[in-house]
């Protein structure tokens, strides 16, 4: 013992002095019968949730529908529900339809365990009950049961398709083809072809990839133009079929590398020629594709994607001049999300285009008129997102869709359902209650069954009227007493204000099952900053599996800092050519917050976790917060935005390579490092490359900097359960001082 307070640097010492004086909080915590708790918490939770969701099944007409629900007890029962009337109750007395049965089949059946799995209704009044390899007819005002013989199956044949006209063509389409790099063509019945190019080349050849005119008078076809062919090298120290260790090697383009290029060339088949395109709108595409031809052939268009991602374009060229013109222009100074935010929606029959675009500062709809490239009008608008088209109707010319933040005081980040008119006029908000939800329309789309929660509020399933997203009546709230009974605790939606003082940040807070108020928990926080989503659920779960790490004696809280998405433009453009901010200022301002509120949470113990991006943030956090995070792990980190894959980093780190790509590396801070820190690999991890892991590793090593690594042997991205324990192990030690007991 002497030997080792000696070993103990001055702030180590400060350290356990803070422990000890915690001491009496956490004895009782980081215990073997902890960890046994924790594992079993899967198991522990699964199957106690009853009622949380309704399966229709509509009868003919749409006005009527069943479902079953299965009961805590193991039993089922049936209700069936009259939407036009509002009316929700039982299908039939089960007590007495199981006495039918009994009676009928001479075996007991038990009311609340009928083993029925499907109902149907009969015009005379009386119910088909079908069980596994036979079905009964029972009739409610007899209080009797008919064995019913069930005909074979027989799978009914579909309908045949009328058979479409056939578009006439003026002009019989010749075969287009590439050869030797070049394109060729011949027309039907020639056994020669003519040369169409002869500047293709192996390293920029034509494509087969052709797109043609109504007319057949025109066609578009592409040339791409071959980027650098960058490998990714692994090594499998250990095979499990072979001693030798294997060489593996996977294409992985990364940040400014040379890119595969796609451009246009249009060719007139008739006149076998090229008409020169004007290509001032798409000169550096990162993505060019899409191509669609108006109906009378005389313009195509595409979509454009410009490197950088700071410029997108519906582009039309005329088909006989090659002149182009931007119908749709999209500019930014940060970055456009095109992989999670837009929407386009081409309406041929009026000439208009669907559009999402956050240029108002909320990513909304905005209605086109394709001939002209004007915008008609703002479709939906208001300091909330639109998170998804549903449905377009255009005979009606109304669009059904996801929104968060549409319903003021609520969570901004729940979902709801609306409608609105394509004028932007008749914005009607389908859904009310306190929390995200998911709905089902009934077949004719005139009602529809809601199903919504939070984190702390079960489950409640209602039926609605689909005109006005009036309610009709309630269906079921789930049953989570047996959920109780485990000590399970309800996670704790917690929201405080972020840097800038007004902005509410949004997280949860977990606690264990054998949570005791009067004691101090260290704090971890699970995070995952990645700008393509945002990630603190809303729906109620009983399991996570981030949340088995509280049943060792912590706090878990998982926050949405600035910087992830889900929010207004300015929320997420905070993360642009920053990577390193990963909300930060955000997240510890909430923990702050919540900390003063909650008691029992001990602000002076913090620690932080992620994998892959949240890698990255969990390393950045004690690199950049050596004052508030004490204790970091990071599994699968892509430490260096430079080292990890091109689109991801390309997308929110910018394009060319700059400065801010070195200062958003955890690796050019490797030096700040005081508190305790675990990194964890995969040394086949085919997502982000190892190295930034190892690069990292090697600036702490130069830094003299004591760490503690992790390399698995045929480890890949996803989490490894001996990584998850040495990483619980980790936790234990450092922010409880106690030994950890993962074994016997």
């Amino acid at each position: 013992m002497i030997h080792r307070l000696l070993r103990l640097s001055a702030r180590s010492i400060l350290i356990a002095g803070v422990l000890a004086g915690a001491a009496d909080s956490v004895r009782a915590q980081g215990t073997r019968s902890d960890y046994i708790r924790a594992a079993k918490m899967k198991e522990l939770t699964s199957g106690k949730v009853f009622k949380s969701s309704v399966k229709p099944h509509w009868f003919d007409g749409n006005a009527r529908f069943w479902y079953r629900n299965d009961t805590r007890d193991g039993g089922r029962e049936f209700v069936v529900v009259d939407a036009v009337n509002g009316v929700c109750e039982r299908a039939f007395d089960h007590k007495k339809a199981a006495a039918a049965l009994s009676k009928a089949t001479g075996r007991k059946h038990h009311a609340a365990r009928l083993g029925i799995e499907s109902i149907q209704f009969i015009k005379d009044g009386s119910i088909r009950l079908d069980f596994k390899g036979e079905s009964w007819e029972y009739d409610p005002k007899a209080g009797a049961a008919t064995k019913v013989n069930r005909a074979p199956g027989r799978e009914p044949k579909p309908a045949r398709k009328p058979d479409k006209p056939k578009a006439t063509r003026p002009f019989a389409r010749p075969k287009v083809f590439v050869r030797d790099h070049n394109l060729h063509i011949r027309s039907k019945g020639d056994d020669k072809d003519q040369a169409l190019t002869r500047d293709g080349t192996e390293a920029n050849p034509y494509t087969g990839h052709i797109s043609w005119s109504p007319n057949s008078r025109r066609f578009v076809a592409t040339r791409t133009s071959k980027g650098h062919k960058r490998l990714l090298y692994l090594i499998e120290s250990a095979p499990s079929d072979q001693l030798q260790p294997k060489l593996h090697s996977m294409q992985y383009s990364k940040p400014g590398d040379a890119i595969a290029v796609t451009r246009p060339h249009l060719f007139d088949a008739a006149a076998r020629k090229e008409i020169p395109l004007d290509n001032k709108l798409f000169p550096n595409p990162y993505q060019l594709h899409g191509f669609r031809w108006t109906r009378d052939s005389k313009e195509f268009t595409f979509y454009y994607n410009q490197r950088g991602h700071q410029v997108v374009r519906i582009v039309g060229v005329d088909a006989r001049t090659g002149r182009a013109r931007a119908i749709v222009n999209e500019e930014t100074k940060t970055f456009i999300d095109y992989a999670h935010k837009q929407y386009v929606n081409y309406l041929d029959e009026t000439g208009e285009i669907i559009w999402a675009s956050e240029r108002d500062g909320w990513n909304h709809l905005y209605l086109y008129d394709s001939r002209t490239g004007k915008v008609k009008n703002q479709i939906t608008k208001g300091p909330w997102v639109m998170r998804g088209v549903t449905r377009v109707d255009q005979t009606e010319r109304k669009i059904w869709f996801r929104a968060s933040g549409i319903r003021p005081g609520q969570d901004p980040y729940f979902i709801h359902y609306a409608r609105i008119n394509f004028d932007g006029s008749g914005l009607v908000v389908l859904t009310e209650g306190d929390g995200t939800h998911e709905i089902q329309y009934s077949p004719d789309r005139r009602f529809f069954i809601d199903t919504w929660s939070r984190v702390d509020q079960p489950p409640v399933t209602e039926l609605r009227r689909t005109s006005d997203g009036k309610f009709v009546c309630a269906l079921e709230t789930a049953d989570i007493s047996a959920l109780l009974e485990t000590g399970w605790k309800t996670p704790i939606p917690f929201t405080a204000k972020g840097r800038d003082g007004k902005t509410d940040i949004c997280g949860v807070i977990v606690r264990p099952t054998n949570f005791d108020p009067k004691k101090k928990y260290p704090i971890i926080e699970n995070i995952y900053a990645g700008p393509q989503g945002s990630y603190v659920r809303k729906r109620f779960t009983p399991w996570h599996k981030a949340w088995p790490v509280a049943e060792l004696g912590f706090i878990i809280v998982q926050i949405d800092g600035m910087g992830t998405s889900n929010r207004s433009k300015a929320f997420h453009d905070v993360c642009a050519r920053n990577l390193a901010d990963a909300g930060f200022p955000d997240r510890v301002l909430w923990i702050k917050a919540a900390a003063k509120k909650y008691p029992w949470m001990d602000v002076s113990r913090v620690g932080i976790f992620g994998r892959s991006a949240g890698g990255q943030n969990a390393a950045r956090g004690i690199l950049d917060y050596p004052d508030f995070y004490k204790v970091a792990v990071a599994y699968a980190g892509c430490h260096d935005n430079r080292m990890d894959k091109i689109w991801w980093n390309e997308l929110w780190m910018g394009w060319p390579v700059g400065p801010h790509y070195a200062a958003s590396s955890n690796a050019t801070v490797a030096h700040k490092l005081r508190g305790k820190l675990m990194l964890i690999v995969g040394e086949l991890d085919r997502n982000v490359d190892p190295s930034s892991t190892m690069q990292l590793a090697d600036a702490l090593i130069k830094a003299d900097k004591d760490f503690d690594m992790i390399v698995i042997p045929g480890g890949r991205h996803g989490a490894h359960p001996y990584g998850n324990r040495r990483r619980r192990d980790f936790f234990v030690r450092h922010l409880l001082g106690v030994k950890p007991r993962s074994k016997p």
